[in-house]
């Protein structure tokens, strides 16, 4: 019988109750304010575990810090920048397994921990816990947060995104020896109309909101996510950043976006997927939304590029009801072409022709006088997502299919 060798680290006799403490300690860190995420959790893993794999490169140290910095609220003084920076070459990572230390560096550690434990990190703060007043009289004093404080979490998020180097690829650095020009100013007047648009102002963007929508969509456009940077020590400049990525720069503005526009009870945000992507349409329920990414998600050709052409015509702002038929009816085109081939595997005759019955009677593909005129808008959208559902089915059976 095989007898356990001691281990000084991991004493046998009390396994259970270390690792159960250990385990409640490590969950207790990642939970802190100073390890909350300041990017979508998805973002951080794919960014973290392409620089495991780069771990070689020259300079790693700096990439990984620059990424902690902007990925976690603790920013540059606390939380996980701050941790990499104390570690000392040679030295152990906290909460990382024994067995890592022959092939990783205390450094490459503290990222893989984090990596690994980036579902216990949270993406949002702590629930808010009831103050003095509230817990007296059983309501929250001042005002509700509404549109003005969500401009104004706006105006403080592009300052911040804009101090982190988000917009230095398309408006250039504001440096000492050459101060930022006006390319702000100028994208603003050329595509919007609009004349001293930028700094951001609280006043003028509450006034007229459409501008405020309009900005909000303009400067995604812009956001790029900075990757390499330099120090400009010279009259504390600060940093340049040197390398940008476009794509994860606009995740990350869409979902600190969004947060601010719910918040703000906007019922608006910016789209992440479809033609639309980064426009900002109308909210839907997360079932939806789901169903949304599961077909815009598609690359089959002409069917989902019809797919999301008839998305962006749905949800753009301000559609009417000549473009919500339009999108039904292109939606109907596609299950059209399905009809007799992968529709007849996943429905009944009957039910087939039920689908086209509603395009059919409801004024939508035929110019005919017996079709149904006098309905209500919200029809539309009853079609609109039973079509989309029907389509992600028949996306599925012919999955099924090609799987045999």
């Amino acid at each position: 019988m095989h007898t356990p060798t001691s281990d000084p680290a991991h004493p046998p006799a009390v396994a259970g109750r270390w690792r159960v403490r250990e385990d409640v300690a490590v969950i207790s860190r990642f939970s802190e304010t100073d390890f909350q995420l300041a990017w979508p959790r998805s973002l951080f893993k794919t960014q973290a575990t392409k620089l495991l794999h780069q771990h070689t490169r020259d300079n790693w140290n700096d990439y990984v810090e620059l990424l902690l910095e902007q990925a976690f609220v603790g920013g540059y003084s606390g939380g996980p920048a701050a941790e990499f920076r104390s570690i000392v070459d040679g030295a152990g990572s906290w909460g990382s397994p024994p067995s890592s230390a022959s092939s990783m560096n205390a450094r490459q550690q503290l990222l893989r921990n984090l990596l690994d434990n980036a579902d216990k990190l949270r993406e949002d703060g702590p629930p808010r816990r009831p103050y003095w007043r509230e817990r007296k009289h059983g309501q929250r004093p001042g005002p509700t947060p509404g549109k003005a404080s969500a401009i104004s979490e706006f105006i403080h998020l592009v300052d911040e995104l804009d101090n982190a180097g988000y917009f230095e690829q398309r408006f250039g650095k504001d440096c000492i020896d050459s101060p930022r020009e006006k390319s702000a100013e100028i994208l603003f007047q050329r595509e919007l109309g609009i004349k001293e648009g930028w700094p951001l102002e609280q006043g003028k963007l509450e006034v007229d909101l459409d501008i405020f929508l309009d900005i909000v969509e303009i400067l995604h456009d812009q956001a790029t996510l900075p990757t390499t940077r330099w120090l400009h020590t010279y009259g504390e400049c600060g940093w340049h950043h040197k390398t940008f990525e476009a794509e994860p720069g606009r995740i990350i503005y869409r979902w600190r976006v969004n947060k601010i526009l719910t918040r703000g009870g906007f019922g608006l945000q910016l789209a992440e997927e479809g033609d639309d992507t980064g426009r900002l349409v109308g909210i839907t329920d997360t079932a939806r939304a789901e169903l949304v990414q599961a077909v815009t998600n598609r690359t089959d050709g002409g069917p989902a590029d019809q797919v999301r052409h008839a998305l962006t015509l749905f949800r753009q702002r301000g559609a009417d009801r000549n473009q919500k038929r339009s999108a039904v009816v292109a939606l109907a085109l596609v299950l059209e072409e399905r009809r007799h081939n992968v529709l007849i595997e996943a429905l009944d005759k009957s039910d087939r022709g039920a689908l086209f019955d509603l395009a059919n009677n409801f004024h939508l593909r035929h110019q005919d006088a017996k079709q149904k005129r006098d309905y209500d808008d919200f029809y539309l959208d009853w079609i609109f997502w039973t079509y989309l559902a029907t389509i992600e089915l028949t996306n599925r059976i012919i999955d099924a299919q090609e799987s045999r």
